[in-house]
């Protein structure tokens, strides 16, 4: 191999050698013939491919999607791209920050369009996962907006799956809340089991309340104002006036995102009808003033 690189730089000098006395037709310039190499493109990861593994930063190492119909752990639903001040960071969003919310609120909207409802409203969990530092200062400017089952509302464990999220809240679904029985200790909801409708149960999901933007100091100061937004949803969902009596009609429960997730953008609070002197055997949905009562 050495033997042929050397001829080679051998006749390249001969050639340069012969600077200006090139024969008709040819020039002495070498370089100015050669084609354009194009320039190099920075990796962007693909929409609608999934994952064996949860990643907390997208190593490009790491990356190694699967198809959707086996088994996997999470799904990009959407991947983005950080504009304007967001992207003149010099390294990655970190938690809490502009460039997090920004991401996080395009990601929620993009998240609901693909599984046909508020994301919140059945058993999902969506996490933005940005480039590396390594590639962030390679240019990389993407996020990714990846879904995955957790296993019940109070155990947000990923639950490996086979398919797509997509269209998986829309109609009837298996992941979509719906009624619970709760169990609790003293004042404090220890479990909220899953219990079908036309079974016995006391509580129901109704909706997801967008909280105000506010600092997660204040919005955990002031839960009797959540449970009077619950309470507006209520009455939107078994179609009974959202008057004063409604807090005699049925009393509240609600989730609301831990403070990590509060900073990060996400203002979403569950919200569930409860009613603890009856028991329940059909959905309240749309059950009017015979359903739901003043008592």
């Amino acid at each position: 191999m050495r033997r042929w690189w050397t001829a080679a730089v051998v006749s390249t000098v001969a050639l340069l050698g012969l600077a200006g006395c090139a024969p008709a037709g040819l020039d002495a310039e070498l370089t100015d013939d050669w084609p354009t190499f194009a320039a190099a493109e920075a990796f962007v990861p693909e929409p609608g491919v999934c994952h064996l593994a949860i990643q907390e930063v997208g190593y490009l190492s790491a990356y190694s999607p699967v198809d959707c119909a086996g088994p996997h752990r999470t799904e990009t639903l959407h991947v983005g791209t950080l504009t304007g001040t967001d992207a003149k960071r010099s390294t990655p969003p970190p938690a809490g920050s502009v460039g997090m919310r920004t991401a996080r609120t395009e990601c929620d909207r993009e998240v609901d369009k693909a599984v046909g409802a508020d994301w919140r409203s059945g058993r999902i969990n969506v996490d933005v996962v940005f480039p590396s530092p390594a590639a962030w200062t390679g240019g990389a400017r993407w996020f990714r907006c990846d879904a995955s089952e957790i296993a019940s509302l109070d155990k947000p464990d990923i639950d490996p799956r086979s398919g797509s999220l997509r269209d998986a809240l829309k109609g009837t679904s298996e992941l979509a809340y719906g009624c619970f029985d709760p169990k609790l200790v003293k004042d404090d909801i220890e479990a909220m089991v899953p219990k079908a409708c036309t079974g016995k149960h006391h509580a129901e999901f109704v909706g997801v309340y967008q909280a105000p933007d506010i600092s997660y100091a204040e919005f955990t100061r002031t839960p009797l104002s959540l449970h009077k937004a619950c309470r507006k949803l209520i009455a939107s969902y078994v179609k009974v006036p959202n008057d004063s009596n409604m807090q005699y009609r049925a009393g509240t429960i609600f989730y609301h995102p831990l403070e990590e997730a509060w900073k990060n953008g996400d203002r979403g609070v569950q919200c569930f009808l409860w009613v603890s002197d009856r028991t329940l055997t059909r959905s309240m949905k749309g059950a009017g003033n015979k359903g739901l009562p003043v008592r």
